[in-house]
């Protein structure tokens, strides 16, 4: 098993090991220190059904379940099916995720920790996958912070809704944010801190974050908009170009994303399985 870090500050590939293997404890171990170590990593030209996929997942932890139940796989409930395939005009997936710089699970009461995708069908134009995945450091932009936005922003907390500003935009199946807006908001310091590496990060986003307590509207808009905005650097970013048999998993307390929808159903299919596991089940 080799382990092979990007140039950048985050992102990494993990060649010769098939997950239609049995993983040993030191390979795992390996693989795991490198994932803290890296924030995002990848593992290619994987072939495994949704079960050996759930199983790679459990190492980590004990996966949830997406309140999209209706997208969830049919024989294993705990794998949310991402698609933009109809069929008899039905959505087979959930569609419309990612539109928005967010952290998976920001607007759970226990975030989640770790988010995997297995990659089954990706949108081809001219030879080129579309559908790319940019991933941003949150830890690399609070370090970027001068000592007095540390100071000011210290001991603020932000308030995340699933849908948080981004329903404004007004994407995704009518159910869909039906069900997005029946979801409890949830408070979270927007300092954080992590809990193997001892790294502080920031936790907001402009998609989830509609508030700051303690502040009025304006001003807790506006902060949460200066930090986001930090998070831009090219300098703490890593672009995923999505191959069939990819699968990719990052650290939602180290980085933030966002999913390029540079893709459009019928003349585009993309599918992929997702896996979430909440930080208090990580690792037992």
């Amino acid at each position: 098993m080799k382990l092979i870090p990007t140039s950048g500050l985050i992102g990494g590939e993990i060649k010769g090991l098939s997950l239609s293997q049995t993983i040993s404890n030191e390979s795992f171990e390996r693989l795991k220190n490198f994932f803290y170590e890296r924030s995002v990593i990848t593992l290619r030209d994987q072939s495994i059904d949704a079960k050996d996929f759930l199983a790679f997942g459990e190492l980590f932890g004990e996966p949830d379940q997406h309140f999209l139940t209706h997208y969830a796989h049919p024989e294993q409930e705990k794998i949310l099916i991402l698609s933009n395939i109809r069929k008899e005009g039905k959505l087979q997936g959930f569609a419309d995720a990612g539109r928005v710089w967010h952290s998976d699970g920001s607007y759970m009461q226990e975030p989640i920790g770790v988010t995997m995708l297995y990659s089954l069908e990706v949108p081809i134009e001219n030879g080129q996958a579309l559908g790319d995945t940019q991933f941003s450091s949150a830890w690399a932009a609070y370090n970027d912070l001068s000592a007095s936005k540390k100071k000011r922003i210290d001991g603020l907390k932000a308030i995340h809704q699933v849908g948080g500003r981004r329903r404004k935009i007004g994407t995704g199946e009518k159910s869909d944010r039906e069900q997005e807006d029946a979801q409890p908001e949830a408070i979270h310091p927007i300092v954080r801190i992590h809990p193997i590496t001892g790294r502080k990060y920031i936790f907001v986003s402009k998609g989830e974050c509609s508030s700051v307590l303690g502040m009025d509207e304006e001003a807790g808009l506006q902060l949460i908009n200066e930090l986001a905005e930090g998070m831009q650097n090219s300098n703490f970013q890593y672009v995923h170009r999505w191959k069939v048999g990819d699968i990719l998993l990052w650290d939602n307390q180290a980085v933030q994303h966002i999913a390029n929808h540079d893709y459009e159903w019928p003349k585009h299919r993309r599918k992929m399985f997702r896996i979430t596991i909440p930080e208090k089940n990580m690792f037992g």
